[in-house]
């Protein structure tokens, strides 16, 4: 355990299991976050349905700073967050497709509500689009993942009236989001769509096989373990239902020519040995990877330890990958060269 983060652990109750009562959870999660809305200021965002083939529509939400291309005008124009003025340019923003978390059943924001699409504008400098997949089990495989690619093709086709350039566009997702950020990078190459320049892959949950071996967490009731995994993908991809072949991203045989990754991986994960395995194969299929490994970190440690350095370091990691990728040159931090095989960039956190 990182010593920053045992303090926090002790204080944490016994995990409930939210797979026990979805439809309760799925209402919990959302009065919530109305009881505590996300902080705006600087970021607006306009809501769009996207028709699905079957004539229903999938809802999206663009988020943008105030004053960028596309976005409302007679807005007040930037305004500052903590690392200077919001770093937009006078063109077509680069965008970001989020895909949340929530482990395929949950996690779905109020419309304006989506924190991590909210941050992500201010430290990325992108309108980011938040979408809002079909939740399992009501909608299993391939509902989400159909979705979210849809999502990327209706934001290429839309690029110039949303003010975003469609050679910079990105994938990233936490968790269930993050799995699904791979997958899409996948059915990108493989159906000839939109090709983003980067994947965030924060904790992924790739592999329908996390979790049905021995995992970190096991045996402490506080923190998710490979119980809790695979209860999520049970929903999503049921005992029966048939293979989809991007129903988990670990499956593919071939990972040529996907775009470069930066993967965060957390040593108490249950989801740890598989986003290490992919973000290998990754790297030797000649895919630049950046790797991230938090020793001493739980699965969604920064939610109960936000203002930790060690949580403040880990997003601010990935989230500067993702700032580097789309507006072009590097950051700190190690990315690996196709061929080059992949380093491990470890925090600086004491060992598990």
């Amino acid at each position: 355990m990182a010593p920053e983060l045992a303090p926090v652990l002790e204080q944490l109750p016994p995990m409930l299991d939210p797979y026990a009562d979805i439809a309760g959870t799925r209402a919990g999660l959302h009065t919530l976050a109305c009881h505590f809305p996300a902080d705006r200021t600087g970021v607006e965002s306009e809501r769009f349905g996207v028709p699905r083939p079957d004539g229903s529509e999938l809802a999206v939400e663009v988020y943008r700073p105030v004053g960028a291309p596309g976005a409302s005008p007679g807005g007040p124009g930037p305004l500052p967050y903590e690392h200077g003025p919001l770093p937009y340019e006078p063109d077509p923003l680069p965008g970001v497709l989020q895909f949340h978390g929530g482990g395929y059943t949950f996690g779905q924001a109020p419309p304006g509500e989506d924190r991590t699409a909210i941050e992500l504008v201010r430290a990325v400098g992108a309108a980011v689009v938040s979408v809002e997949y079909r939740l399992a089990p009501e909608h299993p495989c391939p509902a989400a993942v159909e979705d979210c690619f849809l999502a990327l093709e209706w934001t290429a086709g839309q690029a110039a009236a949303l003010g975003i350039d469609p050679a910079r566009l990105a994938v990233s997702g936490q968790s269930a989001g993050g799995g699904l950020a791979a997958a899409v990078a996948l059915m990108a190459r493989d159906r000839g769509g939109p090709a983003p320049v980067h994947q965030s892959l924060v904790v992924p949950d790739l592999d329908d096989s996390a979790g049905t071996r021995p995992t970190p967490a096991d045996g402490d009731p506080r923190l998710p373990d490979g119980a809790f995994v695979q209860r999520g993908w049970r929903h999503y991809v049921p005992e029966g239902a048939g293979t989809h072949p991007y129903a988990a991203a670990a499956r593919a045989t071939d990972l040529r020519g996907l775009p470069g990754a930066c993967v965060v991986v957390c040593g108490l994960d249950p989801l740890r040995d598989t986003g290490l395995a992919y973000a290998r194969r990754l790297a030797d299929a000649g895919v630049p990877v950046a790797l991230h490994y938090v020793p001493g970190a739980w699965h969604g440690f920064e939610m109960f330890a936000p203002e930790t350095r060690l949580a403040r370091e880990t997003t601010a990691y990935w989230t500067g990958r993702l700032r580097a990728a789309l507006h072009g040159g590097r950051e700190g931090g190690s990315e690996e060269g196709p061929g080059s095989g992949l380093t491990p960039r470890p925090s600086s956190a004491a060992p598990a």
